[in-house]
């Protein structure tokens, strides 16, 4: 009879636990399947980012959450604004960006990829919306000056990450494949094609 009391609490347990992988399992297909849909993802994003400010707006407070939470995207902005391997503080044999034309050219790889970059943030307007549902966040500020601090380290972090770009000549965004199209001919196009019968 000892034995049947003493299963309770760690069937229970492993119940639980395997609820939570199979959970885990579902999350991450999904996840998974999401990953080549960033215009989607985007979009999700932006309706909670608009939901988020519209419950702060309404609310009238959680401003100092707001301002974590601009300070921790603009920390995400700058990881995915970064080159893998800086090339100011780590000279390595491996795959650099080129510093002048003649150099071969490299791609640029992200320090932080556009998926971790999206789920990061997301993942952050889901922990904020959740505090403003709990009244020991809400920590009585003047917002202005918040914002102003906010807005001065922006514009210096980006000035920053702008003149390093210019330094090492590396663009981070991705304009599409350039394509090269050789000399025309002159006169009537295809009439004078080697394999004219």
């Amino acid at each position: 009879m000892e034995g049947v009391g003493g299963d309770g609490p760690s069937t229970a347990a492993t119940a639980l636990n395997q609820r939570r992988h199979e959970v885990s399992k579902l999350f991450q297909y999904y996840l998974d399947k999401s990953t080549p849909h960033s215009l989607y993802r985007w979009i999700g994003t932006f309706a909670l980012v608009c939901l988020y400010a519209l419950r702060v707006y309404y609310i009238q407070g959680f401003y100092i959450v707001s301002y974590g939470l601009g300070i921790y995207i603009l920390n995400l902005l700058i990881g995915f604004l970064s080159p893998l391997v800086d090339p100011e503080l780590e000279p390595t044999d491996g795959p650099t960006l080129p510093t002048k034309g003649s150099d071969e050219f490299k791609p640029f790889i992200r320090r932080l990829p556009e998926f971790k970059f999206w789920y990061a943030i997301t993942k952050a307007f889901c922990v904020a919306f959740v505090m403003t549902f709990f009244s020991m966040f809400d920590v009585p500020v003047f917002w202005p000056i918040l914002l102003c601090y906010w807005l001065v380290l922006f514009v210096l972090t980006m000035r920053r990450q702008i003149m390093h770009m210019i330094k090492y000549k590396y663009l981070p965004f991705n304009i599409g494949k350039q394509t090269y199209k050789g000399k025309k001919p002159a006169g009537r196009g295809n009439a004078m094609s080697p394999r004219a019968d």
